[in-house]
């Protein structure tokens, strides 16, 4: 017998669910309200709810109007400010370090998962104390040792270095999904004498789809916000976004609905990846965890 909730207990619920809800929604919200404010909008009090939107904010990412000339000529004058440079970067070094990290992660998790070399739980192990150290502890070496090789301020760098990071958590996900893939078909395959390599991007490899969307999703949010080394490792030419939002002031203060126009390109994309992908997301963060008796 299905015992039901009662009436109070499933108000509550629902109640606890629109608080959430407006908790995680309400500063997203604000962001993109901010972003069609003008800067007297921006600040006033109590906020506004209602108001008449404006897209300078947007207009003025890519066109700067420059109101020093315009005040002594009467021309209006706009140059570019050069910013559409950081959205390519943040795509070439998100893209590029997802799916290095994605092939070699792959492939690695498939040889652990299947062949076991010796020391295989020791070489996990050391997999995974590389995610434990904080990133700040190598930020100073890595930044001379970029400096002697010439991958200063170059988007390989930092490919790199994002690959760097990202292969241990690529190694875990990808080998918990080929653990739970039944060995039985590959070694019917072994038997008909079908190569190793064969093996796996024909037979273990479709069978992973749901763990290849849910890494990436996963790699996305690291490699789409990191800050740190893409501050400490880059100059203007190869900066990314979340380095040009730190660094975005106004002619007057720190403009916020310039800020939040910045902001608001940037973090569109990422939640319509990310929404794409929730599905596998989702199975991802599930996978493995109901086992049959």
């Amino acid at each position: 017998m299905v015992r039901r909730r009662s009436p109070v207990k499933r108000a509550l619920l629902y109640l606890a669910v629109i608080v959430v809800c407006i908790v995680f929604i309400f500063p997203i919200f604000w962001m993109i309200a901010t972003a069609f404010k003008t800067r007297a909008q921006a600040f006033s009090w109590p906020p506004l709810f209602i108001w008449e939107p404006t897209s300078r904010n947007f207009i003025d990412i890519f066109l700067k109007r420059q109101t020093e000339i315009e005040a002594i000529t009467g021309w209006e004058l706009e140059l570019a400010t050069g910013a559409e440079i950081f959205f390519y970067n943040s795509a070439i070094v998100t893209s590029g370090s997802i799916i290095l990290a994605l092939i070699i992660g792959t492939l690695a998790a498939y040889s652990f998962s299947r062949y076991r070399p010796r020391g295989t739980d020791t070489l996990m192990f050391f997999i995974l104390s590389t995610r434990m150290l904080p990133a700040i502890v190598v930020a100073i070496p890595i930044y001379f040792f970029y400096k002697a090789l010439g991958l200063y301020s170059t988007h390989i760098g930092l490919i790199l270095l994002y690959t760097m990071f990202n292969l241990p958590f690529a190694v875990w996900m990808m080998k918990s999904f080929f653990d739970e893939i039944p060995r039985d078909i590959e070694q019917a395959a072994m038997v008909d004498g079908t190569r190793p390599i064969k093996i796996f991007y024909k037979i273990a490899l479709p069978q992973v789809v749901v763990g290849l969307a849910a890494t990436v999703g996963f790699l996305i949010i690291n490699v789409w916000n990191e800050f740190l080394f893409a501050m400490l490792l880059t100059e203007r030419s190869v900066r990314t976004v979340p380095v040009a939002i730190a660094s975005t002031r106004g002619e007057v203060g720190i403009n916020w609905g310039l800020i939040a126009a910045l902001e608001t390109l940037y973090v569109l994309p990422a939640i319509i990846l990310i929404f794409l992908l929730q599905k596998y997301l989702l199975r991802g963060m599930t996978f493995g965890t109901v086992r049959g008796v």
